[in-house]
């Protein structure tokens, strides 16, 4: 349980990508008050937090009813994770870590930055719904594994909206150099668990007979 638990946490971590969110966070509310900044990181965080739980717990079994194996969705998911690390070890974010310039320009007139951008699709992204499919077939025989998941995301979350509130602090004592650094950590993290995955998934099909 515990195993699953880390597992989950790190994935999760790096999928959902907490600094560089508060980061984004940082440069979308230059001038709004503390008050009001709390009120939209607690609304993003509570959003994407919503939406994350509910895929992770109804993803695996709608893509049964559709005739998905776990073993499919273990080498679909373990691929999907694997282009995001990828993009992390060499510094080149994907649209799970960065708007694209029409999502940015919209994002700045936006009157509730809480759903959009924050909670969907920075915060609860592809890449970070993929994650939690898939770690939830992984515990698919064992519920104590998937409570642990679900725990790891709970506590991801939590960890989020501290940074969401912390975003100003953050961004000037991190830099841009530090910044890099825990990406390219998490990046290696996060290949290895794509590749383990993509792994049991071929395992598991029954292919290499």
């Amino acid at each position: 349980m515990l195993g699953a638990a880390l597992t989950s946490f790190t994935t999760f971590f790096a999928t959902i990508g907490p600094v560089e969110a508060a980061v984004i966070f940082a440069t979308l509310t230059p001038g709004v008050s503390g008050l009001e900044r709390r009120r939209i990181a607690f609304r993003a965080t509570v959003i994407a937090s919503s939406i994350l739980v509910a895929s992770t717990l109804a993803g695996g079994p709608l893509l049964k009813q559709l005739g998905v194996s776990i073993a499919a969705l273990q080498t679909a998911g373990g691929i999907i994770l694997l282009a995001i690390a990828l993009d992390m070890v060499f510094a080149r974010p994907t649209s799970a870590f960065k708007l694209t310039p029409s999502e940015g320009a919209e994002a700045q007139h936006k009157d509730d930055l809480a759903v959009f951008p924050l909670a969907t699709p920075l915060l609860a992204g592809p890449g970070a719904m993929s994650a939690g499919i898939l770690m939830a077939a992984n515990a698919d025989a064992n519920p104590l594994e998937l409570v642990a998941t679900v725990a790891a995301l709970a506590a991801v979350m939590v960890l989020t909206f501290g940074l969401l509130l912390a975003a100003n602090d953050l961004t000037r004592f991190l830099g841009v150099t530090a910044q890099r650094v825990l990406m390219r950590v998490f990046g290696i993290l996060l290949a290895a668990i794509a590749v383990q995955a993509v792994f049991d998934g071929i395992r598991g099909s029954g292919l290499l007979g």
